[in-house]
């Protein structure tokens, strides 16, 4: 799958629905199979896979040894709260209630790409998350990506 790519603004209503945009719904035009949304390992927001995604997750999570006690406990944790989700024909996602309380959604939110997911953030938070991050953006930059120097893309 190729990425995905955007930040979106959207509403959820009482019932836990939200209009996915049109920009992020024409890069999910190819993606029949569904998608699962799980609550994000190391933030409180959620994270929207298309299944093809999901699937390769799926398979190296399946390597691990199940007869390890922290394998297992991991298994267990990372698939906590786990649901298939389809985008229903006007465009509509529902969000199951035990997902909105994680990931403390009111209103507003923010879906954000992150390579070949969506995050789906609360609106407060996601600005928080973003404020409080770039304080040391450049320091994290240069230590994440400093150390590759790839000529090939002429990112250097």
């Amino acid at each position: 799958m190729s990425t995905l790519i955007g930040t979106y603004e959207c509403k959820v209503d009482a019932k836990g629905r939200l209009m996915m945009p049109a920009p992020l719904k024409k890069q999910f035009a190819s993606l029949e199979d569904g998608f699962v949304l799980k609550r994000s390992v190391f933030q409180p927001c959620l994270e929207l896979f298309p299944m093809a995604e999901w699937n390769k997750m799926m398979a190296k999570i399946n390597k691990l040894n199940r007869f390890v006690k922290k394998n297992n406990d991991f298994i267990r944790r990372f698939t906590a709260g786990v649901k298939v989700v389809e985008i229903d024909a006007t465009g509509r996602l529902l969000i199951p209630k035990d997902l909105i309380a994680f990931g403390q959604i009111e209103k507003d939110l923010v879906l954000s790409s992150a390579i070949n997911i969506i995050e789906i953030w609360d609106k407060t938070l996601y600005e928080n998350a973003i404020e409080n991050a770039t304080d040391d953006f450049a320091d994290l930059a240069e230590e994440v990506m400093g150390g590759q120097n790839d000529d090939e893309d002429g990112i250097s």
